[in-house]
């Protein structure tokens, strides 16, 4: 695989129930969190989160209580799925990164939604599934932990909410930092 130099590390939330989505709702992407990291040494930069207006949910309070988002600050603040991937193309040079997330979801759910969106797809076919490779690296772990879990691991701090996507993107890019460094 292609590795650039600058990697864009990207995390979502998504609209999410305690129990199934209610009728007609469904999970729909509400904040892309992102990143970029400097392969070589971790610096991180142009760190934020984009929020997104869902278009057929709405925030559940399980979803306000796991993210700390609001369907108020999705309402006030956020921007369509199409607007918030010409960010992703215009200030992140989305389609010609690499790009990494801490498993297969986010790259899942962005090719999903482009397709139910009918938009075009914002990133490149370089994708490092962090989740994987830390499993791969570790020399105890050796099998898929979730992202708390591995900076613990690597006597890393979780800095910000979990599950928040601006801060989990930079969590993501202190643990693929020490992967690339294997």
């Amino acid at each position: 695989m292609k590795t650039t130099d600058n990697i864009l590390i990207i995390d979502l939330e998504a609209t999410c129930w305690n129990d199934r989505p209610p009728r007609g709702q469904e999970s729909e992407i509400i904040e892309i969190g992102v990143c970029i990291m400097d392969a070589k040494t971790g610096k991180i930069s142009q760190n934020e989160g984009i929020l997104v207006k869902p278009q057929f949910s709405k925030v559940s309070p399980f979803c306000t209580e796991l993210t700390s988002i609001t369907q108020q600050m999705l309402d006030d603040e956020g921007v369509l799925l199409e607007d918030a991937l010409d960010i992703l193309r215009a200030e992140y040079d989305s389609e010609d990164l690499t790009w990494a997330s801490y498993g297969n979801y986010d790259l899942n759910m962005l090719q999903n939604q482009a397709r139910r969106f009918n938009v075009d797809y914002p990133l490149s076919d370089d994708h490092i599934n962090v989740k994987t490779l830390f499993g791969e690296l570790h020399p105890t772990v050796r099998k898929s932990v979730g992202m708390a879990r591995a900076l613990g691991e690597l006597n890393l701090k979780l800095e910000g909410t979990h599950h928040r996507g601006v801060d989990d993107a930079k969590n993501i890019a202190k643990i693929l930092h020490w992967c690339l460094q294997r």
